[in-house]
């Protein structure tokens, strides 16, 4: 099983991240933001990854070094767990509709970060969650995983729907880049050599 742990401690925030990438889809959080273990929740389940975090921030100040930390740390664990990439499929999308909202995200297992983020959240905040805060995740994530990831809202009346067809489908193009191609075993997916 592709898996790793990665803990990351600083003066802001205390993450720990266990990641299966073969998983059954399971999530375990405690990162005192029920909103983002929601999306989490909602990676883990489409994305068919397993999940335990727990992190304790700075929640006093605000929510932007926890989410931006566990976006790190996720990601790091994320570059640890893929391995050496030989046989994988690399490439993910998907389109992921929730009511009246739809979003597209793209991903390359590419081993160079990037992110493309063309979201207009129709409101500022899903409860006290800062919608803000879904970019810093990703830009997080991205930075440390070393992908290439696109994430476009297609429509959205509702800033939850909005964000939760991204996790969803952030979750959705995972599960397909990660997969082993039979017809590329022991293959390393780039006319590189590399990734």
């Amino acid at each position: 099983m592709r898996s790793a742990q990665v803990i990351r401690n600083t003066l802001e925030t205390q993450i720990s991240v266990k990641l299966g990438i073969d998983g059954d889809g399971k999530g375990t959080f405690n990162t005192g933001l029920p909103f983002l273990e929601h999306m989490l929740d909602q990676v883990a389940r489409h994305g068919m990854v397993d999940m335990d975090i727990h992190a304790k921030g700075d929640l006093h100040i605000d929510a932007h070094h926890t989410v931006e930390d566990i976006g790190i740390t996720l990601g790091q664990a994320f570059n640890q767990a893929v391995g050496d990439k030989k046989g994988l499929r690399r490439y993910g999308h998907a389109y992921v509709p929730l009511d009246e909202a739809l979003s597209r995200v793209v991903l390359d297992i590419s081993g160079r970060p990037g992110l493309v983020f063309n979201v207009e959240f129709v409101r500022s905040n899903v409860g006290d969650f800062d919608v803000d805060l879904v970019h810093e995740f990703f830009q997080g994530f991205v930075n440390h995983a070393l992908v290439t990831l696109h994430i476009d809202n297609l429509a959205g009346e509702n800033a939850h729907h909005q964000a939760e067809t991204i996790f969803k489908a952030f979750g959705r193009a995972l599960r397909m880049a990660l997969e082993i191609d039979p017809r590329m075993a022991g293959m390393m997916p780039s006319t590189k050599g590399t990734l």
